[in-house]
């Protein structure tokens, strides 16, 4: 996950709308499911998969309430801290 990804992202939703990126989960999933695709475009359309699913859960946390920049911390510490486990 990179967060200059994620924070542009969101710039995106607070301009248009989240549906956009739901929009574009969607597509590439199934995307990911032709065939003849390569690992690494597997693996490209995966780490973009990644990314669009933390902005959504960023953009919840401050949908709830929670200022952007601490949203975007307090996430990047949950997946650090699980990649470390």
């Amino acid at each position: 996950m990179r967060l200059p990804i994620i924070k542009h992202v969101l710039g995106f939703i607070e301009q248009n709308d989240e549906d956009w990126v739901n929009e574009t989960i969607e597509l590439l999933e199934n995307m990911s499911e032709i065939p003849s695709l390569k690992d690494e475009e597997l693996e490209v359309m995966g780490e973009l998969l990644s990314n669009l699913y933390g902005t959504l859960e960023v953009n919840n946390m401050i949908k709830g309430g929670m200022d952007k920049k601490e949203a975007m911390n307090a996430f990047m510490k949950r997946v650090t801290g699980s990649i470390d486990k």
